[in-house]
């Protein structure tokens, strides 16, 4: 499973990519965590808010820090 972070750089897409990195870590996941900050790749996945997640391609959640809980539902999904 590749899981992207999208974000240019900001506090809000680092703590993103921590809080998911953090919950693949708790799930004992082998999922390798990503961080895209190029923009035109963050717009070719369809993003347009950040910071966003991106499993396996699809997209989980923009504009906003998911939780860990959250994460690790998707991870369980």
């Amino acid at each position: 499973m590749i899981i992207k972070v999208l974000g240019p750089g900001c506090a809000k897409c680092a703590e993103a990519c921590e809080t998911v990195s953090q919950a693949v870590a708790a799930a004992g996941s082998d999922a390798r965590v990503e961080k895209i900050t190029d923009l035109r790749e963050i717009m070719s996945l369809g993003v347009l808010a950040t910071p966003a997640v991106v499993m396996d391609g699809a997209i989980m959640c923009t504009g906003r820090v998911p939780g860990k809980e959250e994460v690790l539902g998707w991870l369980k999904a």
